[in-house]
């Protein structure tokens, strides 16, 4: 079982930057791919980025990508999510989520496959 505890949300104005984390305890981080997922109120959650178990490998979303950094610590056992250029439309709770994969260099955007996921940090970007 690995559980994952998101922090770093908050209220931002707009062209502000945030940096999330996910910190994971009970397994490493290193053995699953982790992804970051949001979802707006009324609207389905949304894959933003994901990081392969090797950490060679990332992937975003049209959305954010050059905006968006996906990072990850080994020693801290922690997933990073660092946003700037913030817009309103980035306005959402921020999940954190992890997933086995066969191949250490393989990454999912779905959400679905996602075994563990984190409670949420709400991020909110004034206009």
């Amino acid at each position: 079982q690995v559980q994952l505890v998101e922090s770093g949300g908050g209220l931002v104005q707009a062209g502000g930057s945030l940096r999330l984390s996910c910190a994971a305890s009970g397994r490493t981080l290193s053995n699953y791919a982790v992804g970051w997922f949001r979802q707006a109120p009324g609207k389905a959650r949304a894959f933003v980025a994901v990081m392969s178990r090797s950490g060679a490998r990332t992937y975003y979303a049209d959305s954010v990508k050059g905006r968006f950094t996906i990072s990850r610590d080994n020693a801290k056992n922690t997933v990073y999510l660092q946003m700037n250029s913030l817009s309103p439309e980035d306005t959402a709770a921020y999940y954190c989520a992890a997933r086995r994969t066969g191949s250490s260099d393989s990454y999912f955007s779905l959400v679905l496959g996602y075994e563990y996921w984190g409670q949420g940090t709400q991020v909110t970007v004034s206009s």
